[in-house]
């Protein structure tokens, strides 16, 4: 066993939901511990820096979680970006394509009330967490609106949820982004995500010689897991014992 604790020799990146917050059966009312925000700025401190939000949400909704921090962040899977220096690039989608897809999914939950649409402007999500046995329903209602789109958009599933936004960016092409810019260039990445939209970066950081390390249970490509989201904040408080990298058998942190 070696001891990893957060250092300057890493570049950190961590999902939000399910990562360093539980799930809520709405994604707008989800309880962050008041000590995750002291816990990223000591995280930052001890890594000159080389931290930055990788999350489904907006850069706006990471920022009202995390109010005064201006954190470097990836939001919407990748589609806006902001870079340590404070540099935003957004993807350009135009401001009325997806408004046929509003209107149907808003005929969709006035007949299923237990199913939410997050409208994230260049984005839609269909969350079924308050309707898991309308799973189906929702894949199939939003593969529909995908074919209708074409190729400029595509779907990215997590966890009882399925999302339609623009096709060409995804975690992974934001960590690598990330890694081409200081303080993160030259550094070995370290991810912990949870979710399938998390697999992109996985992929990307094993290339990179990083760790990938996955929350929870499930398939993944990642090479070390935590157990939960207490485990996760257990280690950015205390740092935890993790094992020697294991190409043949997925272990837990």
């Amino acid at each position: 066993m070696t001891t990893s604790r957060p250092s300057r020799g890493f570049a950190y990146f961590l999902d939000i939901d399910g990562t360093l917050v539980e799930f809520a059966s709405d994604p707008a009312r989800i309880t962050l511990d008041a000590a995750v925000p002291r816990l990223l700025d000591t995280l930052a401190q001890s890594s000159g820096g080389a931290v930055a939000l990788i999350t489904g949400r907006t850069l706006a909704d990471v920022d009202r979680l995390f109010p005064g921090q201006r954190l470097a962040a990836a939001g919407l899977h990748g589609l806006e970006r902001r870079s340590a220096d404070g540099r935003v690039d957004r993807h350009t989608a135009h401001p009325h394509a997806l408004d046929g897809a509003r209107r149907k999914l808003a005929a969709v939950v006035h007949a299923h009330p237990r199913l939410l649409v997050e409208d994230k402007g260049i984005s839609l999500a269909l969350h079924y967490r308050r309707a898991p046995l309308l799973g189906h329903y929702a894949n199939r209602i939003m593969r529909e609106l995908q074919r209708t789109l074409g190729d400029r958009y595509c779907l990215q599933k997590g966890k009882r949820v399925v999302e339609l936004a623009p096709a060409g960016r995804d975690k992974g092409v934001a960590i690598s982004a990330f890694m081409r810019e200081a303080p993160f260039h030259g550094r070995t990445p370290f991810f912990i995500g949870d979710d399938v939209t998390d697999e992109y970066g996985f992929a990307v950081v094993n290339r990179m010689g990083g760790w990938a390390v996955k929350v929870g249970r499930g398939f993944s490509a990642a090479n070390w897991r935590f157990r939960d989201v207490r485990s996760v904040l257990a280690w950015l408080q205390h740092g935890t014992p993790l094992p020697v990298r294991s190409r043949t058998k997925r272990v837990w942190l």
